[in-house]
């Protein structure tokens, strides 16, 4: 069992920057992937980067080049920085973590872009 507590969530006006942090309960070091997701207001959640326990990096397209996914293991730790922000990145930002077959999930930060 992991238990995921999101960090860092809030308001932010386009062109700013945020830097989200997701803290797990015991080491990360077993925990194949981990990632971040988002969920805006009447649509589905999407996967915004992940980061596997190698360090390989995948990102959705819209956050090329704008987000960073990075992780710590010494601290279980997984951070999201996000620069250049856009009012459609505004949603709840979810950590995600991947063990074997099963998926932990935090409990979401709010992310508002908006002037």
């Amino acid at each position: 069992q992991v238990q995921l507590v999101e960090s860092g969530g809030g308001l932010v006006e386009p062109g700013g920057s945020l830097r989200l942090s997701c803290v797990a309960s015991r080491s990360i070091f077993s925990l194949h992937i981990m990632g971040w997701y988002r969920q805006a207001p009447g649509k589905q959640r999407e996967l915004v980067a992940v980061i596997a326990s190698g360090g390989a990096r995948n990102y959705a397209d819209s956050v090329k080049g704008r987000f960073t996914i990075s992780r710590d293991n010494a601290k279980n730790t997984v951070s999201l920085q996000m620069n250049s922000l856009k009012p459609e990145d505004t949603a709840v930002y979810y950590c995600n973590a991947v063990a074997a077959t099963v998926n932990y999930w935090g409990q979401g930060t709010q992310v508002t872009v908006s002037s």
